[in-house]
C-alpha cells in the first residue's frame, strides 16, 4: 500500500533524530565542512579580537558543528550563524541554516523574521567592513559602493536559500499530500470491493430464493396433482377400472407438463448462463481498453473487475435466468388469470370441490401481477391438496380500480388424516414464497386459520 505522509515521518532508519543514514551522512559531512571555514576563519578573529589563537580556532570549530543539529532545530543554526555574523565567519552554516529553516513546516512569520535578522546583520557587517578598507585606502572607489556592496552581499546570501529552501518545502508537502490522498483512494477502492463482494453474496442468495420458490411454484402444484390422482388410481384399480384408466391419464399428463415446465426452467438457465459469459467478456475488453483517472475511473474499475471475477459469471447468468424463470416467458405463455379455470378443473378433477367467483370487470393487467395472482392460488389450492384433502374449497377473485384482491378459503377436511394418507410432504415454503412475491409488488398478504377450522389465504396487489 502506499506509504502517507504519517507513515514515512514514522519509519525512522537512521540513527538519532535522522530519518535515513544517507541524511545523517550528509549533515556530518557539512558540519564538518563548516567547523573547518569557521576554524580557519577564527584565526583573523582571534589576531583582531586580541585573544589567543587557540581559543579563536576552538571557537570557531564549535561554532560550525551546530549545522549537524540543522534538521532537528532549524532556529538554533540560524541563531548561531547570526549571532557569528559579526566575526566573519559561519557563511556556510547560514546560507544551509536559512535553507532548513525556509523548508521545515515553521510558521512563516518565524522564518521571515529570521530570514530579515540575517539580512540586516550580514548587511551592518559588510558595511563596516568595507568602510574600514576604504578608510585604510585597500579600495579607492567611491563612497557609493559601501552601501551597494552592503546590500549585494547581504541579498545573495539570503535570498537564493531561502526561495530554494521555500520552494523544497512547498514541494514536499504537495508529495505528501499526494500520497496521502493516494492512500486514502486505495483504501476507498479497497472498501469499494469489499462493498461490491458482500453485494455480490447478497445477490447470490437472493437469486438462490427466487429460483427455489420458481421451482417450487412449477412444480409443487403439479406433482401434489400427481399424487392425489396415484393415490385414487391405487384405491379403485380393481373396483373401477374404467376410472382407474382415467386417473393414470390425468397422471401421466401431469407429468408431462411437469417436465416441460422444467425442460423450458433449464433451457432458459442455460442460454442466460452463456448470454451473460458473453456480456462478462466483453465488459472485461471495455475495463482494458477505456482509460480513466480519478474516484469515479477507480469505482468504475472496481465494478467491472467484481463484474468479470470467477464467481461472478454464474451469479449474473442465474440472475438472467430467474428473471426469465419468474416470468416464465410471460409474454408468451403466462399464466394468465384467465387460465384459473384450467387449474381449478385439475383440481376438482382430483376430487376436490371448488367454488370460483369473480367480482368486478375483468380486465388484463401486467404480466408479473397476473403470474403472481396465479401463483397465490395454485400455491393455496396446492396446501389445500397436502393438509386438507377433501376439503371444499372458495376461491374468490375481485377485479377493483387500483388493485386485485384474490382470496382462498378451505373448509375443515372431512377426514383430518387424508394428507397424511396420501403422503404429500410439506416443507413449509409455499406461503413464504406467496408473501415474498406480493410484498415484492407492494402488495398485502395474510393467511391464518379460520375460525371453523378452515385455512384462508388472502392477498391483494396494486394494478399499478
Amino acid at each position: 500500500m502506499t506509504t502517507t505522509g504519517a507513515d514515512h515521518a514514522t519509519a525512522v532508519t537512521g540513527p538519532w533524530w535522522w530519518s535515513r543514514w544517507r541524511s545523517a551522512v550528509l549533515d556530518g559531512v557539512l558540519a564538518l565542512v563548516s567547523a573547518l571555514e569557521c576554524g580557519a576563519e577564527g584565526i583573523p578573529f582571534a589576531r583582531d579580537a586580541g585573544i589567543p589563537l587557540a581559543a579563536g580556532i576552538v571557537f570557531g570549530l564549535l561554532a560550525g558543528s551546530v549545522l549537524v543539529l540543522r534538521r532537528k532545530w532549524p532556529i538554533a543554526v540560524v541563531l548561531v550563524a547570526i549571532a557569528v555574523t559579526p566575526a566573519q565567519m559561519g557563511f556556510l552554516m547560514g546560507i544551509v541554516g536559512l535553507y532548513t529553516l525556509a523548508a521545515a513546516e515553521l510558521p512563516r512569520r518565524i522564518i521571515v523574521a529570521l530570514a530579515g535578522m540575517s539580512l540586516v546583520g550580514t548587511m551592518i557587517v559588510t558595511f563596516v567592513r568595507v568602510k574600514q578598507d576604504m578608510a585604510r585606502g585597500d579600495l579607492t572607489l567611491g563612497d557609493w559602493f559601501v552601501p551597494f556592496a552592503a546590500v549585494t552581499t547581504s541579498l545573495g546570501l539570503t535570498a537564493p536559500p531561502l526561495l530554494l529552501g521555500l520552494y523544497v518545502g512547498a514541494r514536499r508537502r504537495l508529495m505528501e499530500s499526494l500520497r496521502e490522498r493516494a492512500d486514502s483512494l486505495e483504501r476507498e477502492l479497497q472498501l469499494l470491493a469489499e462493498r461490491a463482494e458482500e453485494r455480490a453474496e447478497w445477490a447470490r442468495g437472493e437469486e438462490r430464493t427466487r429460483i427455489a420458490r420458481e421451482m417450487h411454484d412449477v412444480v409443487a402444484h403439479r406433482v401434489s396433482l400427481m399424487v392425489v390422482h396415484a393415490a385414487a388410481l391405487q384405491a379403485v384399480a380393481r373396483k373401477d377400472p374404467e376410472k382407474a384408466v382415467r386417473n393414470a391419464a390425468l397422471v401421466g399428463d401431469m407429468g408431462r407438463q411437469a417436465l416441460t415446465e422444467l425442460r423450458e426452467m433449464l433451457g432458459v438457465l442455460r442460454s442466460g448462463e452463456g448470454a451473460q459469459r458473453r456480456t462478462a467478456s466483453a465488459s472485461a475488453s471495455a475495463s482494458v481498453s477505456v482509460p480513466g483517472s480519478g474516484s469515479a475511473a477507480a469505482a468504475a474499475a472496481v465494478s467491472v473487475a467484481v463484474s468479470t471475477a470467477p464467481g461472478s459469471v454464474p451469479l449474473a447468468s442465474v440472475g438472467v435466468a430467474a428473471a426469465a424463470a419468474a416470468s416464465r416467458v410471460a409474454e408468451e405463455e403466462g399464466p394468465w388469470l384467465s387460465e384459473l379455470d384450467v387449474l381449478i378443473g385439475q383440481s376438482a378433477a382430483a376430487g376436490m370441490v371448488v367454488d370460483l367467483s369473480v367480482e368486478g370487470d375483468v380486465r388484463s393487467y401486467a404480466a408479473e401481477i397476473e403470474q403472481t395472482a396465479f401463483r397465490v392460488v395454485q400455491e393455496a389450492l396446492t396446501n389445500v391438496h397436502k393438509h386438507a384433502a377433501g376439503a371444499k374449497t372458495h376461491v374468490r377473485l375481485a377485479h377493483r380500480v387500483a388493485e386485485i384482491a384474490m382470496q382462498v378459503e378451505n373448509e375443515p377436511p372431512p377426514e383430518p388424516a387424508s394428507a397424511a394418507s396420501a403422503g404429500l410432504p410439506s416443507g413449509g415454503n409455499g406461503l413464504v414464497g406467496m408473501r415474498e412475491r406480493v410484498l415484492g409488488l407492494g402488495g398485502v398478504f395474510v393467511s391464518g386459520p379460520t375460525d371453523a377450522g378452515g385455512f384462508r389465504v388472502s392477498a391483494v396487489i396494486p394494478a399499478a
